[in-house]
């Protein structure tokens, strides 16, 4: 029964991850001999084989064969270590005094409580040392990209599992908010922390991680993998919008050109990992000025004034490119300022009076299907609105005059 359970136990171990052979062997090795240690209080004169493949240990004790009179209290008789001649000969009768014998220890010799307790030594033993190996292992893969299925969908968190079958973690705040999963699906991600909890590694992963990002770009630009593109810094707004400084110390070598590829073939490899992130490659200088008008882009700047002290900068720019600078949400000026260092304000360049304004820019004052009808008629800006008469406007936009008045005194009050 005893040796029943012990292979039991092997075949479980044969499928233990995270742990090589021979630490192993090692493990079963140091129990059994602990076990020989209570009984005989020495574990030299003992050899201890493994044979994980058939599911068994064998146990030989060595002892040295020492006359019967040697076996009383004249003589340091040690049964761990000596053999009566008489015991000898009932093994094989033409041993002699001062031989070496090796006979082999019976699992039932031991007892059926010391037998279970090898058992549970080795299991706990064996699942400590797995914990502690996932630990260390994960520890060293912080910050990269590992594949993996989903196993469970949660409210919180996804279960994932690694080609090991790890458990790895996914919470829904590292996730990208489009982000949708079901069991089975393949996912990406970087692994974003390792830690602790009651004993148990938690392995913790991220897509939202700028960490991420910067893999994908590694993965994906062969430059940058190879550290002739260097990028020197990462924003994100995950799902929405990303900026990426890059820089090259090889005048041969175009950064932003590279990271993009022919066509936005590379990052379009990217974009759509990330669920179809708006991403600006931009070119990294230590020029402060030069930084934020590349950082605000797609927008056209006029001029830009820098405090270096306060670490504030006023952008001037055409009333058009208001809109595209500040960018939906407001994330395109949110993610400059974190890549730049700047607290950027944004001031609509207007030394010219006849300056015209983008009917996009009173949105918050114009409701937007009044400003649909009016560019249905070509009138995309308001000095284009304010040259027409009332007549014409309430005939080809079909609005009501009232709403035209409105609409009129509000673009006038721009323009004075």
């Amino acid at each position: 029964m005893e040796t029943i359970n012990l292979i039991e136990s092997f075949s479980e171990f044969k499928e233990v991850k995270n742990i090589d052979r021979p630490t192993l062997m090692s493990i079963i090795v140091d129990v059994f001999k602990s076990m020989l240690l209570k009984k005989y209080g020495s574990d030299d004169n003992f050899d201890i084989i493994v044979n994980p493949d058939r599911g068994d240990i064998e146990i030989y004790h060595n002892r040295t064969i020492v006359d019967d009179e040697f076996a009383d209290d004249s003589f340091d008789f040690d049964p761990a270590k000596h053999i009566s001649l008489t015991d000898a000969h009932k093994i094989e009768s033409d041993f002699e005094l001062g031989e070496e014998i090796t006979t082999p220890v019976k699992l039932d010799d031991f007892g059926r409580r010391a037998v279970l307790s090898v058992r549970q030594n080795l299991v706990s033993k064996i699942v400590e040392l797995e914990k502690d190996s996932l630990y260390k292992k994960y520890k060293e893969k912080v910050g990269d990209i590992i594949v993996g299925e989903v196993y469970q969908v949660w409210k919180k968190e996804l279960l994932v599992f690694d080609d090991e079958d790890n458990e790895l973690l996914l919470p829904r705040t590292e996730q990208i908010p489009t982000d949708f999963f079901k069991k089975g699906d393949t996912i990406k991600a970087v692994v974003q922390r390792v830690e602790m909890r009651n004993n148990t590694p938690i392995i913790v992963l991220s897509r939202a991680s700028t960490i991420f990002l910067e893999r994908l770009f590694e993965l994906e630009v062969p430059e940058v993998f190879d550290g002739l593109i260097t990028i020197k810094k990462i924003v994100r707004e995950p799902g929405e919008r990303a900026k990426v400084a890059v820089e090259s110390y090889d005048d041969r070598i175009d950064p932003v050109g590279a990271c993009v590829g022919m066509k936005g073939s590379r990052i379009h490899g990217i974009v759509r990992e990330l669920k179809n992130e708006n991403i600006d490659v931009i070119n990294y200088t230590t020029n402060p000025s030069l930084f934020i008008t590349r950082a605000l882009s797609p927008a056209k700047i006029t001029s830009v004034k820098v405090d270096e002290e306060t670490k504030r900068a006023e952008v001037f720019l055409k009333p058009d490119q208001v809109s595209l600078a500040i960018g939906k949400g407001g994330h395109n000026i949110k993610l400059a300022g974190k890549l730049t260092g700047y607290e950027i304000d944004v001031y609509r360049d207007t030394d010219i009076d006849t300056d015209d304004v983008d009917l996009e820019e009173f949105a918050d004052e114009i409701e937007g299907w009044i400003i649909d009808s009016l560019k249905n008629i070509g009138c995309d800006t308001a000095k284009s609105v304010l040259e027409l008469s009332n007549e014409e406007l309430v005939k080809r936009t079909d609005l009501e005059e009232i709403t035209v008045n409105e609409v009129k005194q509000i673009l006038q009050s721009e323009f004075e």
